[in-house]
């Protein structure tokens, strides 16, 4: 491990939090690529004094722009993709009125300030204290932040794919969990949906002649709930259902969506398989099903082993102890790139807590000891 550098200047974690304050103050909800590319051009703008070489990729969709940012040395050749999202689940508008921007001791509250515009800009920070002094890292890091990572990436999984396996270690900005802890493990995600279709009857005069959907929907929704086990890590969930036209009229369509968190690809297989193979229970009603894996499971490799511990070293080096997350049921992008076998540490945000509510912050005192860990991560990665 490299010695650290002696007599340089210190991590300003009041530099640091001014700057995430300047991307919170830019509300930035997914579906809004407007907004969004909003934040990409001041990210773009702060990459371009640095000299980084820039490429942006138009977004689609109603979704916002890719922007990668390359550091001017080590060419296109294997080295640290940093990956983080720019969007936000706060709708325009949560600033001036649910979760307005404010300092209250250590905690620091704004709309996506820990999920992780925190980390996203901690990461930027790390790379200009370097190159204020000078320096180069040994070897070349790319900046990849995309616009819709909280909906599940869908434009730009892609190109993180792509930019991963061209390089030897991907390290994710999402915040730190419990206390500070990094995530080496993260269970997968699968999206769902699942249409009823019946018969729509009166449901005075003749709703003998009707076939429910919504009848049929429930049973179906208990049938998926059914497949949580806490022992096995597995959970599932129904979150959204739309059907019927009126309480007069029998139902004949209902549409529900669902998600399940999965610790590895054999239940990956098995509770996909299952909720895939959904049938109905009633002749008169069809049940049809769609969906699957979002993002894979993310386990921990023993190359992702070797590179938590050097993490650990740095951080004890730093002054701090750093622990792990053995399992975190919330996916990120980072399940795409260790699913590839990339070597991918996850949760080196801000500490903090409240992600996607109305009390979302991050504490002040998180921010010198993690940007110092970046730092040292950027110098001694090889």
């Amino acid at each position: 491990m490299d010695k650290p550098i002696t007599n340089r200047p210190a991590v300003d974690a009041e530099e640091i939090l001014e700057g995430i304050r300047e991307w919170v103050m830019i509300e930035t909800p997914s579906h809004d690529g407007a907004a969004v590319n909003k934040l990409v051009d001041v990210v773009g703008d702060q990459m371009s004094v640095l000299d980084m070489r820039l490429e942006r990729v138009p977004g689609r969709d109603g979704y916002g722009d890719v922007l990668m940012a390359r550091t001017p040395w080590g060419g296109d050749g294997p080295g640290i993709l940093v990956l983080s999202h720019l969007d936000t689940v706060h709708p325009i508008g949560t600033i001036e009125n649910e979760l307005p921007y404010r300092r209250e001791g250590d905690k620091v509250f704004g709309p996506g300030i820990y999920d992780m515009k925190g980390g996203a800009y901690l990461a930027y920070y790390a790379l200009r204290h370097i190159m204020r002094e000078g320096r180069e890292t040994p070897l070349p890091i790319t900046f990849l932040y995309v616009p819709e990572e909280e909906i599940g990436s869908p434009t730009s999984r892609e190109i993180i794919e792509r930019e991963a396996l061209k390089n030897k270690y991907v390290l994710v900005t999402e915040p730190a969990r419990d206390g500070g802890r990094i995530v080496t493990a993260r269970k997968g995600v699968g999206h769902y949906r699942i249409e009823v279709t019946g018969k729509p009857a009166h449901a005075g005069m003749r709703h003998q002649d009707g076939a429910s959907a919504i009848r049929e929907m429930a049973r179906q929704i208990l049938a998926v709930e059914a497949l949580t086990d806490y022992d096995r890590d597995i959970t599932t969930n129904v979150g959204l259902i739309s059907g019927g036209t009126g309480t007069n009229v029998v139902p004949a369509n209902c549409v529900a969506e669902a998600e399940a968190r999965l610790p590895d690809p054999e239940t990956a297989d098995e509770i996909c398989a299952k909720i895939l193979g959904l049938t109905s229970t009633d002749q008169n009603v069809t049940v049809a099903v769609s969906g699957g894996m979002n993002r894979p499971p993310y386990r921990k490799s023993e190359a992702i082993a070797e590179l938590f511990e050097h993490a650990k070293g740095l951080a004890k080096e730093i002054g701090f102890d750093l622990e792990e997350v053995p399992l975190t049921g919330g996916g990120s992008d980072g399940n795409f790139t260790a699913g590839l076998g990339v070597p991918t540490l996850d949760g080196l945000g801000v500490d903090g807590r409240g992600a996607h509510a109305h009390d979302e912050q991050l504490y002040f005192s998180s921010l010198e000891p993690r940007a110092a860990l970046m730092i040292r991560l950027f110098e001694t990665l090889r």
